[in-house]
């Protein structure tokens, strides 16, 4: 019967759909445990390997633990920063390798208005409130499942959370193809409220916990960056990079101007500023960062407006992380893609505000590759 056949070719037909999705899916995932919090929750962790890289990232705070990516000799070795246990995770607050929120950098005084009302958000950064506030994003365990060429992650934050108003869903994808590591971020929420998302991995592309990343060059795609205040919240201008020891739009080494005597650069204790970036809205380069010594090449892009360059100037040696290594000051970099910091309080910057029945979304990428110089 023409109905038998009909039936037939359809299911000959979803075999072979779901053989291409397997034959295309070229990047290994595998699940197993990593321990558990202190109050008893199962944190997993799920390694993605396309046979050149290799990303392992775990469940809670949605970290990525470890990086291995090839030098220009195809040495593999681990370029961010992080510790070996759940127990460690929870202790340390340089927010290692995770997914920030609901409001990634800082909010002024922990304080913002939205449609008339004053939220109060905890302080954990002196007078201001820092990645979310005493319990952010990067402290909770996520829910992972298993996706094609990576690992899918959701959070969901009750109203009211840190003072935040809106119960907001957010779905990370952590995915890995051709070389690069892509990070797609969606949210929906039930109430007016603001949100600002980014992930804070520490590079050092020589490996992690080996020296200082005075000597890698970096070239950034903006020609303005946020100035702020002896607090680091943004003064509100958009200041030109012209001059400054923050144009990086030809390249630099990080350390060639980190020492300069410049008013922004002692007040963050090198750098740890917001950059307006040029192509701000499509996904678009943002940074490159080339470490001489192995020839690695890290590439950014990003359709957020905001990129915050941090040179790891609070890190102090109090911490040990992977293989017993000590991180010193200066021992990585970050390169945060993100909505600008205390946007909520500065309504000329770009809006950080999200409504019910709104989307948001946006894309990171970190790709990797090996050069010279």
């Amino acid at each position: 019967m023409l109905s038998d056949r009909v039936n037939y070719w359809f299911a000959i037909l979803a075999v072979m759909t779901i053989l291409t999705a397997t034959m295309s899916a070229k990047t290994r995932v595998t699940k197993q445990a990593f321990g558990k919090t202190s109050e008893g929750a199962p944190v997993d962790l799920y390694s993605l390997d396309d046979g050149k890289i290799e990303v392992r990232i775990i469940t809670y705070g949605a970290i990525v633990v470890s990086l291995r990516t090839p030098d220009r000799n195809g040495k593999l070795d681990d370029v961010v920063l992080s510790v070996d246990s759940v127990e460690k995770y929870e202790a340390q607050t340089a927010h290692f390798g995770g997914i920030v929120g609901r409001y990634a950098n800082r909010i002024a005084h922990g304080t913002f208005q939205l449609n008339g009302q004053t939220y109060h958000i905890p302080k954990n950064d002196g007078d201001n409130a820092l990645h979310g506030g005493t319990r952010g994003f990067d402290k909770v365990v996520w829910q992972g499942k298993q996706i094609s060429d990576g690992v899918e992650l959701t959070c969901v934050s009750k109203d009211g959370d840190q003072g935040f108003p809106g119960t907001l869903t957010t779905i990370v994808r952590y995915t890995l193809i051709g070389n690069a590591l892509h990070i797609d971020y969606s949210a929906t929420t039930d109430k007016d409220t603001v949100l600002n998302l980014t992930n804070h991995s520490y590079f050092n592309l020589a490996g992690q916990g080996k020296g200082d990343v005075l000597g890698h060059w970096l070239k950034i795609d903006a020609s303005r960056f946020t100035p702020v205040d002896a607090t680091l919240i943004p003064t509100g201008e958009l200041k030109s990079v012209e001059g400054t020891p923050f144009d990086f739009r030809t390249p630099h080494t990080i350390g060639e101007r980190i020492n300069a005597d410049d008013v922004q650069l002692r007040l963050g204790r090198g750098y740890d500023h917001n950059f307006v970036l040029d192509h701000p809205g499509k996904l678009a380069e943002a940074a490159e960062v080339y470490e001489p010594t192995t020839g690695r090449v890290l590439k950014v892009l990003t359709t957020e407006p905001g990129l915050q360059f941090y040179t790891g100037n609070f890190l102090d040696g109090s911490i040990t992380g992977k293989e017993g290594r000590v991180y010193n000051r200066r021992f990585a970099f970050c390169l945060e893609t993100q909505h600008f910091p205390d946007s909520p309080n500065h309504p000329s910057f770009p809006t950080a505000e999200l409504k019910p029945g709104q989307k948001f979304h946006s894309e990171t990428v970190f790709e990797f590759s090996t050069g010279s110089r």
